[in-house]
């Protein structure tokens, strides 16, 4: 068995300073850390778990609370790219990702329970339901998290700039000669949805351009169904809009179908817009115009965050809020041009 005195007879440094780069000892460079456990993955070593523990004092594990409304998981594109950036950061500090339920043995007790008997560091948060009385008593404890897309002073917290990027969605299409513009909202209860109607209402009205409470049609929970079904209302109206601003890429991909199936050709009779920049939306016809969140810095900020928070390092609670931009491809076209 590979131990940490062959480690360091193979790298030529101290058996003191392999075991501090095995646990993250801020006096190790990042170079040393690097050749120590690049060797230590070459040779096959195994760090002794438990033995961690009783060093650091730490349990070497993050606990994922991930809940949402739409039975999709983290199949969702979104959820699933930001926890692989999260994962990677996290993995390579040398922790594990341990999922979080309600349910502990079989019953239910609650997620602060869970958290404590598995003995989690701390917690990244990607919630439904924020006004859960369980996720709520997990917030009040010591347990250190960070929870995406939601605002509060008692956590950290990252998100995208959700009512900027609505506007630039708004202006975007403006741009193109648009003022009859409809909104497919992700739903009001949830952090995003609420920030990204904000945005639009905003950009509408310094446009100057009429705000219809018949443009705005709720798909909630991001599924492709619903922005079908939403669509499908808009189309139904006596005067269409000529372009759709859906508050997220599944919601635009449901109403590009939506409106094909409807006999009309989009861009030709109706722009769509989306908001994520899912993998999806480059490859299907045509391309999507989006606003794309940096799904890899949510995850690695996020991840950032926490580990600072486990290690005690920094002051208070920390908001971050990442810009977002505009992604022109092949979605939208002025009014009325086939």
């Amino acid at each position: 068995m590979t131990t940490i005195y062959d480690i360091a007879k193979k790298t030529g440094y101290s058996p003191t300073t392999v075991s501090k780069a095995f646990n993250n000892y801020s006096d190790v460079r990042a170079k040393t850390r690097e050749e120590i456990l690049r060797t230590a993955r070459e040779m096959g070593y195994l760090p002794n778990a438990h033995a961690r523990t009783l060093t650091t004092k730490k349990s070497w594990t993050l606990g994922v609370l991930f809940v949402e409304g739409t039975g999709a998981g983290i199949r969702h594109p979104f959820f699933g790219a930001v926890i692989e950036s999260f994962k990677q950061i996290a993995v390579d500090k040398g922790y594990a990702l341990m999922f979080i339920s309600k349910d502990v043995g079989g019953k239910q007790s609650g997620y602060l329970e869970n958290c404590r008997i598995h003995g989690v560091d701390g917690v990244v948060v990607f919630l439904s339901d924020y006004d859960d009385p369980y996720f709520l008593e997990l917030l009040e404890s010591n347990i250190p998290t960070v929870i995406l897309d939601y605002e509060t002073p008692k956590s950290h917290t990252v998100c995208s700039d959700n009512m900027t990027g609505a506007m630039m969605a708004v202006d975007y299409l403006t741009s193109l000669g648009h003022s009859r513009i409809a909104h497919i909202s992700g739903g009001v209860n949830t952090v995003p949805g609420n920030q990204r109607q904000e945005g639009y209402l905003a950009a509408m009205k310094r446009h100057g351009h009429e705000l219809r409470d018949e443009y705005i049609v709720e798909g909630e929970y991001y599924v492709l169904e619903n922005g079908y079904s939403a669509m499908q209302k808009l189309l139904a109206l006596p005067e269409r809009p000529t372009a759709v601003f859906a508050s997220g890429d599944m919601l635009a991909l449901g109403a590009m179908m939506a409106a094909k199936d409807s006999g009309l050709s989009v861009p030709g009779d109706i722009s769509v817009m989306g908001y994520d920049d899912i993998e999806l939306a480059r490859y299907v016809t045509p391309g999507l115009t989006t606003v794309r969140q940096d799904t890899a810095s949510l995850g690695i900020r996020a991840a950032e965050v926490l580990l600072a928070s486990v290690d005690r390092k920094g002051n208070g609670m920390e908001a971050i809020v990442l810009p977002v931009e505009v992604i022109e491809r092949e979605s939208c076209a002025p009014p009325g041009k086939k």
